[in-house]
């Protein structure tokens, strides 16, 4: 997990802590749905502790 160091996940790992695919959530992205992720140099989305705790969130309010 992103450990507050500067340490980022990627979208696969992000998904699989969330237990969603990594394309739902670009999909929520794309739909306004969740906040467009930060990117790394590369253009890649990254997510920290905080992005995790949102998107787990939002998972619930729809999953649950």
């Amino acid at each position: 997990m992103a450990n507050g160091n500067g340490d980022f996940l990627t979208i696969t790992e992000a998904a699989r802590l969330i237990g969603v695919s990594a394309k739902t959530i670009v999909r929520w992205e794309k739909s306004g749905k969740v906040r467009r992720s930060k990117r790394d140099f590369r253009g890649w989305r990254v997510f920290d502790d905080k992005d995790l705790k949102k998107l787990k969130t939002f998972r619930e309010t729809i999953f649950y």
